[in-house]
């Protein structure tokens, strides 16, 4: 199965802890009783943002696949496909 580099993942975290606190805002904006719009307008950037991080992981297995020296072999195509549709 495809590693993930290290490197290729700063980025990734960093998005997901923003994305952290972007939950940590929606629950107290829910705690708070805030508009539903604004509850609903921090869910979808939240989405967004765990999005992007999931693409940027399938991205970067993807390119490890394509630059090993052994290129890649159906199992580990198959898989990085079915992880990209899972995010689709």
């Amino acid at each position: 199965m495809v590693t993930l580099n290290t490197d290729d993942m700063t980025p990734v975290i960093n998005r997901l802890r923003r994305a952290q606190g972007q939950i940590g805002g929606v629950i107290r904006l829910i705690e708070e009783g805030r508009d539903c719009k604004d509850v609903v307008t921090q869910l979808a950037a939240v989405n967004r943002a765990l999005d992007r991080a999931g693409f940027a992981i399938v991205s970067s297995g993807m390119r490890e696949c394509l630059t090993s020296p052994d290129g890649i072999n159906a199992e580990d195509q198959a898989t990085m496909e079915k992880l990209f549709l899972t995010l689709a």
